[in-house]
């Protein structure tokens, strides 16, 4: 994070102990984050092992089509979440905030060099920036597909019409295996899961619903206050990069018919557990400044400080899950027939 206003030159804390010592690591302080690393790592898999799983088969070999808590199906990553709207309007969305936070990316490393990826800052604005070039490559094929349904075409041999249920394969005697996974053996309409893509790229937003809004709390609420008190001014890049990811983020739910499960939080803890080990690794072998304070391990509240931003976790992420039963409350009330997201 840079934060001072002269090219090139960015504020540090001082650095409190060798990091790369014995003793720094064999102390009670050490152990206790130790222990809440392990325990949030060991919660999080527990919970991606219960609710997240596998698919399991039918006896003929086909995927059940039993809706999970973190079922996706292929249409909800690429459609609007209400009918009025084309699919290209969220298209040009995620193509517009992929090319300005790429671009911004860029010109943040150009102006302040590689050393930007020591900072979560970066990393989360980085997913961010994956999350919305994914989504614009699933809405493109999106496009496609709808503008085949429109136009009355087949994609792989099935009509792509969720809405009224019809399969044009069924209709004319054919048995292709992907009109089998879209009838089922009672005739009955099943919409199709989404694939692999689909399913990371739902992963990473529910990673970003917590990690922009950590990032951003923790920036405005708790950075520059403490980096008023030692006059230092931010540079425009560090603004922008703290506030134009959650614009674009909340615009995009605003727009997506993506549900959210809440337990993949689980996700968002592995991500800030990632780096933070990532930060421990490094310590461990370069004596070096800690990015935030509070990382530092040689402060007798570090299990505290490390504890509290556990907290925080649960917070962010609960804050944006209000936001999207806000949004389904508010769009199903105001547009009941056109609203399409699951509830």
């Amino acid at each position: 994070m840079r934060c001072l206003t002269g090219a090139g030159d960015s504020w540090q804390p001082a650095m409190t102990a060798n990091t790369t010592t014995p003793g720094y690591w064999f102390s009670w302080r050490v152990l206790l984050c130790v222990l809440w690393v392990l325990f949030t790592a060991i919660f999080s898999l527990v919970l991606i092992w219960k609710y997240e799983g596998l698919r399991k088969p039918n006896h003929d070999g086909e995927e059940t089509q039993k809706d999970t808590a973190g079922s996706l199906h292929e249409d909800e990553t690429w459609r609007p979440c209400l009918k009025g709207i084309h699919p290209a309007w969220l298209m040009a969305f995620r193509l517009v905030a992929f090319f300005v936070l790429l671009v911004l990316l860029i010109v943040t490393a150009f102006v302040d060099g590689g050393s930007i990826f020591y900072y979560y800052t970066q990393w989360t604005f980085t997913l961010i920036t994956v999350y919305f070039g994914l989504g614009s490559l699933l809405s493109m094929r999106g496009c496609y597909r709808y503008h085949k349904r429109v136009s009355g075409d087949k994609v792989d041999n099935v009509e792509l019409d969720a809405e009224q249920g019809s399969n044009a394969g069924a209709a004319s005697g054919e048995t292709s295996n992907n009109a089998e996974k879209i009838v089922n053996s009672e005739g009955h309409f099943v919409r199709q899961r989404a694939g692999t893509w689909g399913y990371v790229f739902q992963i990473i937003f529910q990673m970003n619903a917590g990690a922009v809004l950590l990032t951003d709390c923790v920036f405005w609420f708790i950075i520059v206050p403490f980096l008023a008190i030692k006059d230092c001014n931010l540079s425009i890049l560090a603004v922008n990069m703290h506030t134009i990811n959650a614009v674009f983020l909340l615009g995009d739910t605003v727009l997506n018919c993506l549900n959210f499960p809440c337990f993949r939080i689980a996700y968002f803890f592995l991500w800030t557990l990632t780096y933070v080990i990532f930060q421990w690794i490094v310590h461990a072998c370069v004596n070096i400044w800690w990015p935030y304070p509070f990382l530092d391990l040689s402060s007798s509240y570090a299990p505290l400080w490390y504890f509290s931003v556990a907290l925080l976790h649960f917070l962010c992420y609960g804050a944006f899950a209000l936001v999207i039963k806000l949004k389904h409350h508010v769009f199903s009330r105001w547009f009941p027939e056109s609203y399409q997201c699951q509830r």
